[in-house]
């Protein structure tokens, strides 16, 4: 007699949930910082789904910390209302007049569409940027590149309070400086730096890519220091991916203990890479060791 299919899925369901706790129980009270990429963030679908992992997340324990981006947004917005954008060595210059529209829109639309989208799914997130509390302090970049801002001083007073206090924070990349002038910070810098500065036992960097690639095109499950770096100067790891490895090696040196590069348009991305023996991604750690309870 052939075992109905509903029967069938609550017993893989219940398995699933079987095979997760042990894993559960080693991210109690743990930090877990996640990066959101503009490209990652995808549908209303997607973000829901996101969403609905964040307050699971919270539910059995850990305490999720998202730093939001908004890129492709920024560039819509922008060409929406005739701003040009200048360019230095391929990268934008932030004047006053784009500066304006990066709040708005990283403060704003995005920042919010992230909060209402947990809430909605009965977490209790709250909106912030760099700026309130001086979450994030910032020197000017050097470069010649406008409003961009280096960050210098973390404070993690704010979102420990909100940890008590069962809240999920969710971060805009911006900062500001000591005589009160907004910066721009790369959301994937800024996302490392706050794990950094809360000691966060992972840093989940979303974007839209599977992971670190190696030279034939396959994912990478774990990367060490040295390996990151013999890989950069073969030219495995290229491009893009560059300063998000650098992202991850500072976030480690800085006293996370790990940090994973996966792709956020997977459903349950953050829930397979925290809850599963096999993880997704590339995890990127100081000394090499099997994905496992520990």
């Amino acid at each position: 007699m052939t075992e109905p299919k509903e029967t069938r899925s609550s017993a893989e369901t219940a398995k699933t949930l079987a095979q997760a706790l042990p894993y559960m129980q080693r991210y109690d009270n743990a930090i877990v910082v996640i990066k959101l990429g503009g490209h990652a963030m995808g549908s209303d679908k997607s973000m829901d789904m996101f969403a609905r992992d964040v307050v699971l997340m919270r539910q059995v324990g850990v305490n999720p910390v998202i730093i939001n981006g908004g890129g492709p947004m920024i560039n819509q917005m922008l060409e929406k209302l005739g701003i040009k954008s200048v360019f230095k060595n391929g990268k934008r210059i932030t004047d006053e007049a784009t500066m304006e529209v990066v709040e708005m829109v990283l403060s704003g639309s995005v920042n919010k569409r992230i909060v209402q989208a947990i809430n909605r799914v009965g977490g209790y997130a709250v909106g912030l940027s760099g700026k309130d509390a001086n979450l994030i302090l910032c020197d000017q970049a050097e470069g010649g590149f406008g409003l961009v801002g280096k960050p210098r001083k973390i404070n993690p007073k704010v979102l420990k309070t909100l940890f008590g206090a069962g809240m999920i924070p969710v971060i805009s990349p911006l900062g500001a400086g000591v005589n009160g002038e907004t910066y721009n910070i790369n959301g994937d810098t800024a996302a490392g730096v706050i794990a950094a500065g809360l000691n966060a036992d992972r840093l989940l960097l979303l974007t839209d890519v599977d992971g670190v690639k190696d030279a034939a095109g396959k994912i990478i499950p774990e990367l060490t220091p040295d390996t990151i770096e013999k890989l950069i100067a073969d030219g495995t790891i290229s491009g893009g991916m560059i300063p998000k490895t650098k992202t991850a090696l500072n976030a480690i040196e800085g006293g996370v203990r790990a940090a994973v590069i996966l792709d956020g348009r997977e459903p349950n991305a953050c829930l397979l890479e925290l809850f599963t023996e096999q993880g997704a991604g590339t995890i990127i750690r100081s000394t090499a060791q099997p994905h496992a309870v520990s």
